[in-house]
């Protein structure tokens, strides 16, 4: 099959009766329209071209192949528009799931920068809708189609999915600045975590701490507490309210660490650092549109 590029000058040269007149009608140099119509006869084995005193007429064959490539060019043109449209369509919108913590804490800031850059450019930023939920919940909106963009804050293997680090976090044990642990001159140890029910918003201490296997496995089960919550800043407020210790994102309660309504307490022999992500699927980078245009601000604005 013949490029679309040969093809459009074969059309030219039937519209227009030369190779000078075909070479301005398609906007390339007459070496190159005279290199595309030898491609092309070479590639399709008959001779479409015949040049006469009069300037360069199409041979019966030339004159057949020449409709043909009309009618390619035609749905050639028609499918650059679509996907114009695809493209267009794809930098209005975009859909994304993210974490509690991405989604509280760092988004809303991403989102208004996202939106100053395109107004500076004098362009108009897509618009966003996101889906606050776990990484869990991040991961499989992404892997299901339901976001084309996800932020997440887990450890582990993402299977099938792209990823960047866009960021870092760390869990940390909170208490308000009356309890007994706020006193103490050592970091508490990890039994002693595991002995104290912690509020959570999640059952289960990987879920919890976000990590593959936070603590040893053949140790007894942690202690539950009574009480669950859906969401960081409700565990916040409970930690305040003197529910008992949590562990939480450094990120979400950094304000009351400045202001000393929460404090922070060591736990010996236990890291709990994480990466930020965001994922895709797909390409090594995002395909052009909105979500490659989100990723390159959120790393611009780092």
């Amino acid at each position: 099959m013949p490029e679309l590029s040969a093809l459009e000058v074969l059309s030219a040269i039937a519209k227009t009766g030369s190779l000078s007149a075909a070479s301005r009608e398609v906007g390339i140099s007459q070496q190159a329209v005279s290199a595309r119509l030898t491609s092309i006869e070479a590639q399709v084995g008959v001779r479409l071209v015949t040049r006469t005193t009069r300037g360069t007429q199409l041979t019966p064959a030339g004159e057949v192949v020449a409709e043909w490539a009309d009618q390619v060019l035609d749905v050639a043109q028609r499918v650059d528009t679509g996907l114009a449209s695809l493209r267009a369509e794809r930098r209005s919108q975009l859909k994304v799931a993210a974490s509690q913590t991405v989604a509280e804490q760092l988004l809303p800031r991403w989102l208004v920068s996202f939106q100053a850059a395109a107004a500076r450019h004098g362009a108009t930023a897509a618009e966003v809708s996101f889906n606050a939920t776990d990484s869990e919940g991040a991961i499989a909106a992404v892997r299901e189609g339901q976001a084309e963009l996800g932020f997440i804050e887990i450890r582990g293997t993402l299977h099938e999915l792209r990823s960047r680090v866009i960021g870092h976090d760390e869990l940390i044990v909170v208490v308000p600045p009356d309890h007994k642990w706020v006193r103490r001159s050592a970091p508490i140890t990890v039994a002693e975590l595991r002995q104290t029910p912690l509020v959570s918003r999640k059952s289960g201490w990987r879920l919890l701490l976000g990590t593959e296997e936070p603590l040893d496995s053949d140790q007894p089960a942690p202690a539950a507490h009574p009480l669950e919550f859906v969401s960081p800043a409700a565990v916040r407020a409970a930690v305040l309210a003197g529910a008992g210790p949590a562990v939480m994102s450094r990120l979400a309660v950094s304000d009351d660490l400045a202001h000393g309504r929460l404090r922070t307490i060591p736990v010996a022999d236990l890291d709990l650092r994480r990466e930020l992500r965001a994922i895709w699927l797909g390409a090594r980078i995002p395909p052009a549109g909105a979500a490659r245009d989100l990723l390159n601000q959120i790393a611009t604005s780092r």
